[in-house]
């Protein structure tokens, strides 16, 4: 069973000096940037969430889905309960590059579903126990970098050194952009549109001829009022252009989606070596780097990072392209070029051989050729002995289809 790691050991870790600790909601004396942590007296078996609060956060934000469809209270408390830490009392790890007293106390007022005036670490906002809750502080100027340290130092105690990303209950992300997979989107009042600042004139006038500067009486004039240009005129789109936009819309959808069975076989082995072999490798580069003593200025850790901040986004795009992807098996030989065809075609007399796929697997230096492109898509449904015309900027180019395999 996993010791729990109270805040003042976590900062220490990481070689901060602790200040501290206040009860939430009182007011924290550090003007400068730095790191903060939220945490419970004592470790809690099971989530102290609040029902009634959740029920009003889902009527404040008609948006917010769970899992796509539009969840009961019941069943977002429980989804909220799945990531509870019942061995753990560290709740919420934050940081700021300008206030940590201004910081905590704009969580502190962010009503539950609002962005304003900081949303961050809004999950404490469900639980009945967060008056209870204390705040530590550290002051730095590293505070990305120490805030990614905390975070590590507190996967490392609760998961005994695991790799998979392990985050106290509020947290959402690591600084890095790595998110946690909750399932629920939409939990967050949308940005409020922002009003168009009226035009402002200002008139140079040289020296010596401003109004009175010689003192003759000042001109009466009459008040001018800028006006606003006016809008332009928008048409709108015919019924037929609108079918052919909306088709348009759903072919790049499909296109992107679709894939060949050797381009889902790429995507997996990339993702597998990604995951387990440079994953581990950065994190391994980072914990070494760290060791090397301030993180301020740790090039090695610097560069680490960013490199894991890279690969990580990588692997939730490839995760992402294989979740959504359709394969779809490549048509026989001799029949009509659809997605996985070899197309070989004639062009200005030179031979070219296209593999037509989806927009997603695409590499023309490789000759995977997309079927949303102006050539993939002209191409789809041609068979040997047929000619195809494609419009580029140069004119219109035809293609005369060779073989179909």
């Amino acid at each position: 069973m996993p010791v729990p790691i109270s805040a003042a050991v976590l900062l220490r870790d990481v070689g901060l000096l602790a200040d501290g600790p206040l009860p939430w909601g009182r007011r924290v004396p550090a003007r400068g940037p730095g790191v903060f942590v939220v945490e419970l007296p004592k470790p809690l078996p099971t989530a102290p969430l609040e029902l009634t609060r959740i029920g009003k956060w889902l009527e404040r934000v008609p948006d917010l889905r769970l899992d796509g469809e539009r969840p009961t209270s019941r069943a977002l408390a429980n989804r909220l309960t799945s990531f509870w830490s019942p061995d753990q009392v560290v709740l919420y790890i934050g940081a700021t590059t300008n206030s940590i007293g201004a910081r905590v106390r704009a969580m502190d007022e962010t009503v539950l579903g609002d962005r304003r005036p900081h949303a961050g670490g809004y999950w404490l906002k469900t639980l009945t126990v967060l008056p209870t809750t204390r705040v530590w502080w550290a002051a730095t100027d590293a505070v990305e970098e120490y805030e990614d340290a905390l975070l590590t130092a507190f996967a490392e105690a609760t998961a005994a050194g695991s790799d998979a990303m392990v985050l106290p209950f509020a947290n959402l992300r690591r600084p890095t952009g790595e998110r946690r997979a909750t399932g629920i989107t939409g939990a967050l009042l949308p940005e409020p549109a922002r009003p168009v600042a009226p035009p402002r004139y200002v008139v140079e006038i040289p020296d010596g001829d401003a109004e009175g500067a010689r003192g003759e009486p000042p001109e009466r004039r009459r008040r001018v009022v800028a006006q606003p240009a006016p809008e332009p005129i928008r048409r709108r789109p015919t019924a037929k252009a609108a079918a052919l936009a909306a088709a348009a819309g759903r072919a790049a959808d499909d296109a992107a989606s679709r894939l060949t069975p050797e381009g889902a076989a790429r995507m997996r082995a990339e993702l597998d070596e990604l995951t387990r072999v440079r994953r581990p490798e950065v994190i391994g580069r980072i914990r070494a780097a760290k060791e090397l003593g301030d993180l301020k200025e740790n090039a090695d850790y610097t560069a680490a990072r960013e490199e894991q901040s890279f690969l990580e986004g990588r692997i939730q795009a490839l995760e992402g392209r294989l979740r959504d992807a359709v394969v779809v098996d490549a048509p026989a030989s001799g029949t009509k070029a659809d997605l996985g065809s070899r197309v070989t075609v004639e062009v200005g007399g030179m031979t070219d051989t296209y593999t037509l796929v989806g927009s997603a697997e695409a590499d023309p230096s490789s000759g995977r050729l997309s079927v949303a492109s102006p050539v993939g898509r002209a191409l789809l449904g041609a068979m040997p002995g047929m000619t195809v015309a494609v419009d580029t900027p140069r004119g219109r180019v035809s293609y005369a289809v060779v073989t179909v395999e």
